[in-house]
């Protein structure tokens, strides 16, 4: 059964399933050959050039296992016959971590803080605080219940957003009535049709003054212009791990923003995610080759 894999290390884990033929491919390199063979496709962290095209020619296919939970590469190029899978729960812990992080680096001024010191002055003054805020979490899924564990001992009120509402968890078409009163804005939405731009102009408009947005979902989940603007006034705050585009190039606008905290799409990228996507993908292989259910299989957009 050839496989492609992402790295050697994912090889190594597979190396002894019976029957099972990798490859390394994580798209930095040349395509290896026979890819009209491939039955089971583990892409890279990193999407690789022309997935389109890639699939397209994949004539084998049975399996996409990808080791992100967005799938949004992959799904609309998925060749007919072929399942498509997801990391669903493997980056939970890391982006969890980096979400509450990302919320006290903020609040408390941190990054102001290690520019004082790389000038050697002592900038006493009072700082914003988690404890006592409203945290206002969008898209609660699997994310999105392990950041509230986290946050239980930080004295908060976590208001839950999904896509359909259930018990403790409103629906999305209720989310401009809960903007204003939020102190932190968490968005851990999967990229899709509808989500799309939703943080534009007019959601923006609906948060509280001196709110923060936390974008741990995709760049394009955020109307980039919408969010310098309001950055600009020093009405809002913001934290982002993804931007649109992305990689951020020189000279971005957003670089330059005020009030505002970017790191380079690193929140599940720890030893702790590489540890569970081995040990999901390995799983995930024995119940391919068993003939048994896949688990975290797309059957909608995600």
């Amino acid at each position: 059964m050839k496989t492609w894999v992402p790295s050697d290390s994912v090889a190594d884990v597979l190396s002894d399933l019976p029957g099972v033929e990798c490859a390394v491919y994580d798209g930095t390199a040349s395509m290896p050959e026979g890819v009209d063979e491939v039955e089971v496709w583990i892409p890279p962290l990193v999407t690789v050039p022309d997935v389109p095209g890639t699939l397209a020619r994949m004539s084998s296919l049975r399996l996409v296992q990808t080791v992100t939970a967005g799938v949004e590469p992959y799904r609309p190029h998925l060749p007919e016959g072929a399942v498509l899978c997801n990391a669903r729960g493997v980056h939970d812990a890391g982006t969890a971590e980096w979400a509450v992080g990302a919320m006290i680096a903020v609040l408390r001024e941190f990054p102001g803080f290690v520019d004082a010191q790389r000038r050697g002055e002592w900038t006493y003054h009072h700082t914003d605080v988690l404890a006592d805020s409203t945290v206002l979490i969008v898209g609660y899924g699997s994310i999105g219940a392990a950041l509230e564990r986290r946050l239980e001992g930080f004295e908060v009120e976590v208001v839950r957003v999904a896509r359909s509402a259930r018990d403790g968890v409103h629906a999305m078409d209720e989310l401009p009535a809960l903007l204003p009163e939020a102190d932190v804005v968490v968005l851990l939405v999967p990229a899709t049709a509808d989500t799309a731009g939703m943080v534009d102009a007019a959601f923006l408009a609906r948060m509280k003054d001196g709110a923060l947005l936390v974008n741990a979902a995709r760049g394009g989940i955020v109307d980039t212009d919408a969010l310098i603007a309001e950055l600009k006034t020093g009405r809002l705050r913001a934290a982002l791990d993804v931007t649109a585009p992305e990689p951020l190039p020189e000279g971005h606008p957003l670089w330059s923003a005020p009030g505002l905290l970017i790191t380079p799409h690193v929140a599940g990228s720890t030893p702790a995610s590489v540890r569970r996507t081995q040990r999901l993908i390995r799983a995930q292989l024995l119940r391919y080759l068993a003939g048994e259910p896949l688990v975290n299989v797309i059957t909608d957009s995600y």
